[in-house]
């Protein structure tokens, strides 16, 4: 069940899909482009995520919570539009199929996956376009993005020869949370947001990696914010110094840099050594897997920025 319930929050669902006539006859929480997102679509996201994630449900954190799930909402659907622009489908049965890996995951049968979806509230039809959302994204990063990304060997020798010059020193196994704003008014609610996160988080009430799922903006947020091991100086500099002081299994407080807030989670410590050193094909994959991360979210910045969004809901 535990399987069951962190694949509930990475296709957290719309019972109203933006930009259904349902959701058009309903007060609107925010325009994008020619589609609306309503209300209830916000309400029904949010709902969702405070039962999956272990939040406690009450008006102030449903409040600090709201624009941080309307802005993923808005991601979502500046995605899909720009799957539309470049012709990119997918079809019923890679639906169908993503659909009955998950269920196979959660040792169900598509049947049986359905059943519990329902009884939980969660209409397959509203999870179905959330997988569409996800194909169709991955469709565009590998049409549109994965070419603009190249691995040299000279970056594998470099970045091999600094650990190899770094041995001895520390490396830190980090899960982090990061929550990104663009205005000073975002970032004073952005802060609210977090330092209520690290709240529950540090009382037990929300597991480190159900919140990464549903709220984090980094790379790894799939994967329950997970970095892997990371070396002194990788980081942006205020998150590096305060890593460089935490215990193992600690939770940070909220870390403000110069594009948002982060959480970080200390997994586990070790010194880099022979033994610990990477292959030049893990190497090579790693930088490949950050530098694309990097490109596509630069491409999501792209659109955002040349997308028309009305929120209706304030900051």
């Amino acid at each position: 069940m535990r399987i069951f319930v962190a694949f509930l929050m990475m296709f957290a669902v719309l019972l109203t899909a933006p930009g259904s006539p349902r959701a058009m006859s309903e007060q609107i929480a925010a325009i994008v482009n020619q589609d609306a997102i309503s209300i209830s679509d916000v309400n029904d996201r949010m709902r969702l995520i405070m039962t999956s994630s272990g939040l406690a449900n009450t008006p102030e954190i449903m409040n600090k919570v709201s624009q941080q799930v309307l802005a993923s909402l808005i991601e979502e659907q500046i995605k899909l539009q720009e799957a539309e622009r470049l012709g990119i489908e997918v079809s019923d049965e890679e639906i169908d199929k993503a659909f009955a890996s998950l269920a196979e995951q959660n040792k169900f049968t598509p049947e049986q996956f359905t059943e519990i979806l329902k009884r939980s509230g969660v209409n397959k039809a509203t999870m179905e376009r959330q997988i569409q959302a996800q194909i169709a994204w991955t469709k565009i990063v590998q049409s549109a993005v994965l070419s603009q990304v190249s691995v040299t060997d000279n970056d594998v020798e470099d970045a091999l020869a600094r650990m190899q010059a770094n041995k001895g020193t520390t490396e830190y196994l980090v899960a982090e949370i990061f929550l990104p704003y663009e205005t000073s008014q975002e970032a004073s609610n952005v802060q609210q947001l977090a330092n209520r996160l690290v709240g529950q988080i540090r009382e037990g009430q929300a597991p480190f990696y159900k919140v990464a799922q549903e709220f984090s903006k980094s790379a790894g947020a799939s994967n329950g914010g997970d970095l892997g091991w990371v070396q002194q100086g990788q980081l942006a500099q205020e998150v590096d110094g305060v890593l460089r002081t935490m215990a193992k299994e600690t939770v940070s407080a909220p870390i403000r840099s110069a594009s948002g807030y982060h959480i970080l989670y200390l997994r586990d410590i070790r010194q880099i050594s022979d033994e610990t050193m990477p292959s030049a094909d893990d190497m090579k994959q790693t930088i490949g897997n950050q530098r694309l991360e990097r490109a596509q979210r630069r491409y999501y910045l792209d659109l955002k920025a040349s997308a028309f969004i009305e929120n209706r809901i304030g900051s």
